[in-house]
């Protein structure tokens, strides 16, 4: 069946149950629960902030408006993970140069999980573009092929600690690595900046990430998963540490070296590949087809700098048994709506967990006012922002449209279908409505609401029950019942 037509098949199938629960004045799905309770309800639009609004009611549906949100908790996809964003070189050090008291005090609002409760966050194997300088693991003028320079005392000064912290404000704080590039005596080029790395040396390179995953946790830190290489389809001209890895380059690493590597030293540090953009969707389908490499891949971790959040789908209708996780994702510091792009982001989180993504991690979770420490070419803003005079905490618009899911969607969560009545799959035609659900471990439910145009009314249908709630222009609404 064309993708279109499978599209337009499912949305009618929606309406035509919703339609007929209205008519017949019965449930459309079978034991949905909780749906009699108060609907609980939080708005970011304006000078709002993820504020509580007055409780909506449910009531009885006497007619279904033409473009109704269709709610179906029984058609259950992916369990979610969590949300965060990345423990970089540069975001740590920013963070570790908050005075004490005040650090406490953010730590626990980004991560206590009666707070913000991030819990998939990222962390860097070496240097990224957003660190303080360009180093690895293995500094050597020559090749040390033996590792016998491998140290971590870089990150002893204040990537660990900080890590540290963290777990301890949320002990289910789950950590993955990735690296931006190899030892620069690695690679063709000498340099850790752009180039590739040749095959000879893959059985030192596996061992150099296990040395790494034995080095964090002998200081107190569990990696659970890593990713071969940041964005395995650019060298970024040399601008940056970075390396280039083929297709088939990837997949030789993984079953030739770092898979067995890792299952003989029976560490249970997953490994996802790709850590690239939705247009590599076919490569990622052609790595997943190799049985030797797939044997030890969890799953593909996906940017959204090019392509469209529906190449996550492609993929898990090919391979459903592996997991998509969505790892890297910032804002423009110097964009003018930095501090308001909520909308935008709560948008680009809805299409994520509705094409099968089972975790969403921004890009550095703090940066200075300048988008600084960064000895890469791109401007990124942090999801907060510290002020190195002040030390003061400017939250992005980014950190608001994280607290519309992150503070009310737990780990465990299923995500749940939700489809808009009369929408014309085939035109490619969306509302300007976009939503996502979810249901609790609790047995609670969760739908997020992103509304990018001027103010309506928006129907919502849960069986021969509905809820009607006015979304206010470039605006983002939690609602959440038991």
């Amino acid at each position: 069946m064309a993708q279109n037509s499978r599209r337009k098949f499912l949305k009618t199938a929606s309406a035509t149950a919703a339609a007929l629960a209205v008519s017949r004045g019965i449930p459309a799905w079978a034991g949905v629960a909780g749906s009699a309770a108060p609907v609980q309800v939080w708005a970011t639009y304006r000078d709002r902030r993820h504020a509580q609004a007055a409780p909506l009611a449910w009531k009885s549906a006497a007619e279904a408006a033409p473009d109704a949100i269709v709610l179906d908790p029984g058609a259950t996809r992916q369990e979610m993970l969590g949300f965060g964003a990345a423990l970089t070189d540069a975001a740590c050090y920013v963070l570790s140069q908050i005075p004490q008291a005040q650090r406490e005090e953010l730590m626990h609002e980004l991560f206590s999980p009666s707070e913000m409760a991030l819990n998939v966050c990222r962390t860097c194997i070496g240097s990224s573009d957003y660190s303080r300088t360009a180093y690895s693991f293995d500094e050597s003028p020559e090749p040390d092929p033996e590792l016998k320079k491998f140290s971590i005392d870089h990150d002893k000064a204040y990537i660990l600690p900080i890590l540290l912290e963290a777990r301890k404000v949320n002990p289910e704080l789950f950590l993955f690595s990735s690296p931006w590039s190899p030892p620069g005596w690695m690679k063709s080029n000498g340099s850790m900046l752009g180039g590739a790395m040749p095959k000879r040396y893959f059985a030192s390179y596996a061992h150099y990430f296990l040395k790494f995953l034995e080095s964090y946790k002998e200081n107190g830190v569990t990696i659970n998963a890593v990713t071969v290489q940041n964005e395995v389809d650019t060298n970024q001209d040399g601008n940056m540490p970075a390396c280039q890895w083929g297709q088939e380059y990837e997949t030789e690493f993984v079953e030739n070296h770092l898979g067995p590597v890792l299952r003989k030293a029976s560490v249970s540090t997953k490994i996802w590949v790709i850590d690239h953009n939705y247009n590599l969707w076919g490569r990622a389908i052609g790595e997943l087809s190799l049985p030797g490499a797939s044997q030890y891949i969890d799953g593909i971790a996906w940017h959204g700098y090019l392509g469209e959040p529906s190449a996550m789908t492609r993929v898990h209708d090919a391979f459903p048994k592996k997991s998509a996780y969505w790892t890297e994702g910032g804002p423009d510091i110097h964009a003018a709506d930095y501090l308001t792009d909520f909308t935008t982001w709560a948008e680009t989180f809805n299409g994520i967990a509705r094409n099968w993504a089972r975790s969403i991690t921004a890009w550095n979770v703090a940066l200075d006012e300048k988008g600084r420490p960064n000895i890469g070419p791109f401007s990124c803003g942090g999801v907060v922002t510290v002020d190195n005079a002040t030390k003061m905490v400017t939250r992005s618009g980014q950190y608001w449209a994280f607290a519309h899911y992150s503070r009310h969607i737990r780990r465990g969560a299923r995500v749940f279908q939700t489809n808009e009545i009369g929408q014309d799959s085939e035109q490619g035609t969306a509302s300007s409505v976009s939503h996502s659900g979810f249901r609790n471990p609790d047995g609670s439910f969760v739908v997020v609401l992103a509304n990018r145009s001027p103010e309506k009314r928006v129907q919502l249908l849960l069986g021969s029950q509905m809820l009607e709630i006015d979304l206010p222009a470039s605006s983002v609404h939690t609602l959440q019942w038991a």
